[in-house]
């Protein structure tokens, strides 16, 4: 009776942790996630501001405290969160579970490698925290429309880069014909990286041609820019419109951790734990 009673202490407060941790739906679990998301966003400011000699030269020892005050408590979040789960491993070795170990990862790390070029990399590395952003986002239901309707636009989108690239190539070729390689022309490739530019509207000014046919096919190209742009948003808009996107919600599986379960479900679609 007495260890049934601690086991079922046990799964209370796991059940608690995970609820809190893992649930948006919940009040205490969208004030997690507020406090959550402005610990990162300080933390990834602290990391910016480090690489500036400025602020690394008078606010160092400042920073450095930041730094390590957040380092430990998204260390405690880590270890709580595999704490809050029936199957810690899959926690560990999902793209979450290693984005949130290599973002505090960095900072001991650092502890062992003094050469100033090993330190560099490794602070470079703590903006990792910045893709623990991406679990937030992904409470929102206006990023699970967007998201769904890239998924369901992928073939078009595909086939429009796949057009897209023949074009670049051929009007590169083209403008390596016309112009000469004094006019920076020199080679199909720069001629197609002129193409990208100008296609884009980026418009460099590196390579601009010299000819008045080159400058007219230029011009083409240029209002074709815009064209080119408002395809794939007109893609994704009808894909918005057209599809009726399935209602979920932000629950998280107790066992796998997995989100995105329609609002009727009882059981897990991706390992089949009861919600």
């Amino acid at each position: 009776m007495a260890s049934e009673h601690t086991s079922n202490r046990r799964d209370s407060w796991r059940s608690k942790l995970h609820e809190i941790i893992f649930e948006a739906d919940t009040p205490a679990g969208r004030r997690f996630d507020i406090i959550l998301l402005w610990a990162i966003v300080v933390s990834v400011l602290a990391v910016i501001l480090e690489s500036v000699p400025y602020f690394s030269l008078n606010y160092g020892e400042v920073l450095w405290a930041v730094e390590w005050f957040f380092t430990i408590l998204f260390t405690i979040e880590y270890i709580v969160r595999i704490l809050s789960v029936k199957r810690p491993m899959n926690y560990i070795f999902s793209f979450f579970g290693l984005v949130d170990l290599l973002s505090i990862l960095p900072s001991f790390l650092g502890l062992y490698f003094v050469d100033t070029s090993s330190l560099r990399v490794i602070r470079i590395l703590r903006l990792m925290r910045i893709f623990r952003v991406l679990k937030l986002i992904g409470f929102l239901s206006q990023a699970r429309t967007l998201r769904d309707a890239l998924i369901a636009s992928k073939q078009k989108i595909m086939v429009f880069l796949l057009a897209v690239t023949i074009l670049v190539v051929v009007l590169g070729t083209v403008m390596y014909i016309i112009e000469s390689p004094e006019s920076g022309f020199t080679s199909i490739p720069r001629s197609i990286y002129w193409a990208i530019v100008t296609l884009t509207t980026v418009g460099y000014g590196d390579i601009a041609p010299v000819t008045a046919l080159g400058q007219a096919v230029a011009s083409l190209v240029m209002i074709l820019g815009y064209a080119i742009i408002a395809v794939p948003t007109g893609i994704i808009t009808s894909e918005i419109v057209r599809n009726d996107v399935t209602s979920s919600n932000t629950q998280s599986c107790p066992s796998c951790s997995r989100e995105g379960h329609d609002d009727d479900a009882e059981f897990c679609k991706y390992c089949g734990e009861k919600l």
